[in-house]
């Protein structure tokens, strides 16, 4: 959507969503929100908590429900957990309320970045690489269906230096829209 009043960054685990996404934010002078985060606050439990509850379909619910509220505030940015294009509403919302960026990254990449990363219910299990692979291939058309712009992630392997790459981007072709509230908010 151009012109939008936010950004909402998108894409795979390991992609730098949040930490990209906090320095874009800081560039562009807007305030910046990390949905998985947001979960844990509004729900008072971590993520492999709701995980081991509710199961996925409770942690998607959650997801949705605040996915709608932060995608209706303007002037933001705000990176969604890697399976939030699942849902269809989510996939809609991020589409008509703002400027959607897919960081696009590497198995390879996602490897080497989750090495050390124990906490990620989806990436529970012995073969790191394989279910990466899978999440990867049920995602990425949704990813591309959803993104206004595709942006390569590992630029010297640093999210500075993928954060300027992409504000000069967004500089060429984002137009902000006007701080106001979201078309369905608007009354």
């Amino acid at each position: 959507m151009n012109p939008a009043p936010s950004l909402f960054l998108i894409g795979p685990m390991g992609a730098g969503k949040t930490t990209v996404g906090r320095r874009v934010a800081a560039q562009l002078g807007l305030d910046f929100h990390d949905l998985d985060h947001e979960i844990e606050e509004h729900s008072g439990a971590t993520i492999p908590l709701i995980f081991e509850l509710e199961g996925e379909a409770g942690f998607r619910k959650r997801e949705t429900e605040l996915l709608a509220e932060f995608s209706a505030r303007p002037g933001i940015v705000l990176s969604t957990g890697g399976g939030a294009v699942l849902a269809a509403d989510n996939r809609r919302h991020l589409r008509e309320r703002g400027y959607v960026v897919y960081l696009e990254t590497t198995i390879e990449q996602q490897l080497k970045r989750l090495a050390h990363d124990r906490k990620r219910p989806l990436l529970a299990g012995p073969d790191r690489r394989e279910r990466l692979a899978r999440l990867a291939a049920e995602r990425e058309p949704l990813y591309r269906e959803t993104a206004d712009l595709v942006m390569p992630t590992g630029f010297n392997g640093s999210s500075g230096a993928t954060a300027r790459r992409l504000v000069e981007e967004l500089n060429a072709q984002w137009r902000r829209g006007s701080a106001q509230a979201a078309p369905e908010q608007a009354a």
